[in-house]
């Protein structure tokens, strides 16, 4: 990585008590007893905004995790990310308080109509001043399948067909209902509309039928800037076609570069640019003054991390109920409707035998990705490192407790890491496409499948987009 190649965060956190370390919302400095409140939402912007963060990245997750001893009862007692509520709702209170921060929203496809998320989407893109960004997720929970009336989730790989399938109506709805000039507001005339230039969508296929007009007028992206996290075999080629930004984890650094450099390699294959695609790695981050400090902060924290909490996430997370494991019993390999890259990455892809019992820790082990503790120049080394040896872009820095992590980062480690010329010392205008890829305007790049399904005055869409 070059000083030219700038570094890019994402604040990681979800509308729940407990996110990716369960139990840490038992600290006594920690406010996310408040998760359902807008105060700490708002005040969470504000300070990912000062720290010039890209973005805020909201997980999501339907259903219960409900695998570890076959019942929901851990993951009720311990509050393993449950409760949970509705992240899009947080947006418009975040974007009133901020003026560049983005957010990425992870939103189900799975169990939603194109129909009606292009224009929550559309909606959202225009209320933000085109600061919406989709973290695309299938859904990996029986529980939430069950919830809805199924009973089951789809297959893993049949998930992804049906997302390839909801991402193409979904692009004739953003990019090809409507002209760019469509839109007159010509009060004179009493001419909001010039229906000419709308056209209908029609689309049918074996998951998804839409037969109407986008509800919503152009917004400053049309399409939201497309996030993903699929990294098994299928997750990569569904990534690499569609992705702008794509969530990657791996504890070591050899797996989460070769991770990196599948999904450039698919998207070279799928006729993109390598580099059409922002990675971020998923990041732990613990700083203090000093690394004996820091040291003692991640002691500290480690104390309220719930080990039995830990394992029904990652037991919802991989599909393996590890309430049947001892503590010492090495993970094994299993095909999974899960996390398919999670449990590849603790086994096949691991150095040496990952533990059941380490995984349960606050630790380097127990991590599913980059691990960095310590004083701000030893954290800018580390992420500068992790950057440069594995060709990711940046980092999403995992909630720990709320909200003095994201401010040590923000007062450590962001001048320390602008001091070294690889982060930016202001945003710069547009879009969060457009701050993520300068060289680019507010809509999809000419070189991504959606934007194929473009209608504008001078030119038209193919014909099964719209009429």
């Amino acid at each position: 990585m070059t000083k030219s190649r700038e570094l890019r965060f994402n604040a990681f956190n979800m509308m729940a008590p407990s996110h990716n370390w369960a139990g840490l919302w038992s600290h006594p400095r920690d406010t996310s007893l408040d998760y359902n409140s807008l105060d700490y939402w708002v005040n969470y912007a504000k300070t990912a905004e000062r720290g010039l963060l890209d973005g805020i990245f909201l997980a999501d997750v339907f259903g219960i995790y409900d695998v570890y001893g076959s019942n929901p009862d851990t993951a009720l007692r311990h509050a393993v990310q449950l409760p949970n509520a509705e992240p899009t709702l947080l947006v418009s209170a975040m974007a009133l308080v901020t003026r560049h921060l983005g957010f990425g929203i992870t939103s189900n496809l799975t169990y939603e109509h194109p129909y009606q998320l292009a224009r929550r989407f559309s909606t959202l893109d225009h209320l933000t001043n085109g600061r919406i960004g989709w973290n695309i997720v299938t859904g990996y929970l029986d529980s939430g399948a069950r919830g809805m009336g199924l009973d089951a989730n789809r297959a893993h790989d049949e998930r992804y067909e049906a997302a390839d399938e909801f991402l193409a109506a979904s692009y004739k709805l953003w990019e090809g209902s409507w002209e760019d000039d469509a839109v007159r507001r010509d009060r004179a005339a009493r001419i909001f509309t010039d229906p000419s230039k709308i056209h209908r969508v029609r689309h049918e296929g074996p998951h998804y039928k839409v037969d109407g007009i986008h509800l919503a007028e152009p917004s400053p992206q049309r399409t939201p800037l497309l996030y993903q996290a699929g990294t098994s075999k299928r997750g990569r080629a569904f990534a690499a076609r569609h992705a702008e930004a794509i969530f990657l984890n791996g504890q070591t650094r050899p797996i989460l570069a070769r991770a990196a450099r599948d999904i450039r390699s698919a998207a070279k294959e799928s006729g993109r640019d390598p580099y059409d695609i922002r990675l971020f790695a998923g990041a732990t981050v613990i700083v203090a003054p000093t690394r004996a400090e820091a040291e003692d902060l991640l002691a500290d924290y480690a104390a309220h991390v719930d080990q039995t909490g830990q394992l029904a996430l990652l037991s919802g997370w991989t599909g393996i109920d590890f309430s049947t494991h001892r503590p010492d019993q090495a993970v094994q390999y299993v095909e999974s409707n899960a996390i398919q890259s999670m449990v590849e990455n603790f086994t096949l892809r691991s150095d040496r035998p990952v533990k059941v019992g380490d995984l349960a820790t606050l630790s380097r082990v127990g991590a599913r990705s980059p691990f960095v503790v310590g004083s701000p120049q030893d954290v800018a080394d580390e992420l500068i490192a992790w950057a440069e040896d594995t060709d990711v872009d940046g980092f999403n820095l995992f909630r720990l407790v709320a909200p003095e992590s994201l401010d040590a980062f923000v007062d450590l480690v962001v001048p320390e890491l602008q001091s070294r010329g690889v982060y930016k010392t202001a945003y710069r205008e547009g879009t969060l496409r457009e701050k993520l890829f300068p060289e680019r305007g507010p809509r999809l790049h000419a070189t991504h499948p959606g934007a194929g399904y473009r209608r504008s005055v001078s030119n038209t869409v193919r014909s099964d987009a719209a009429e």
